[in-house]
């Protein structure tokens, strides 16, 4: 068995807990305590995030997108595939280290996708481009933490509780998708999408890009 080798560490801001960044063989894995946020083999739900909110644009020529968290790229390369030459997307990164290393140790996994034309990386929190933007956005993207049932940083709740979807809702242009990525259903978070004014529907999708493994939560609100 090939072990794991830590090649990288971070505080999470607003939080004790710290990332790591770990490899064996060809794999990757990034992590807080004993629990994997995300695995390079496991890409399928954050490929969907991007592929299920882009083809609600389909009709729209130059669309402007803004994705919260970059992780290892599934959702900014899916979107990158199908999006066409005049688009815009921005990925909003909180940590500096997760930048680094989709530069660093991880840059094969990226395939130069931070060079594409069409991105701009923002780094800090989300929160502060969609609090800044008024019918700004054709989507916004969010795959922050755990999904609303957060697990490293409190701060992320804001994005998920009614005043969050408030303002991601203004930052949207008329007809505008809010799509939110979550390891598990949240009714509670359904019923605020709901009552934020959102069109919602669910989607179940497997974790794995083979259609394998257990299945996550995409909402598609559509504002």
């Amino acid at each position: 068995m090939i072990p794991w080798v830590e090649l990288g560490s971070s505080t999470i801001s607003g939080s004790e807990s710290r990332l790591r960044l770990m490899q064996r063989g060809n794999e990757y894995s990034i992590m807080t305590g004993g629990i994997e946020l995300m695995n390079s083999r496991m890409s399928g739900s954050e490929q969907a995030l991007a592929t299920l909110t882009c083809a609600r644009l389909k009709d729209r020529p130059a669309p402007r997108l803004l994705i919260g968290g970059l992780g290892m790229g599934f959702t900014l390369r899916a979107a990158l595939e199908v999006l066409p030459a005049l688009s815009r997307v921005e990925v909003a990164e909180l940590l500096p280290a997760v930048i680094d290393w989709a530069r660093g140790p991880m840059a094969e996994i990226f395939s130069g996708c931070l060079d594409d034309r069409r991105v701009v990386i923002l780094k800090g929190d989300v929160a502060i481009p969609i609090n800044a933007a008024s019918g700004a956005y054709d989507a916004i993207l969010l795959d922050v933490d755990n999904g609303p049932g957060g697990l490293d940083r409190v701060a992320n709740d804001g994005l998920y509780r009614a005043t969050g979807l408030a303002a991601a809702r203004r930052a949207l242009k008329p007809g505008g998708i809010l799509a939110v990525w979550s390891a598990m259903p949240d009714e509670a978070f359904l019923r605020r999408m709901n009552q934020a004014g959102f069109t919602v529907s669910e989607e179940r999708v497997h974790a794995h890009r083979k259609g394998k493994g257990a299945r996550h939560v995409i909402w598609l609100g559509v504002a």
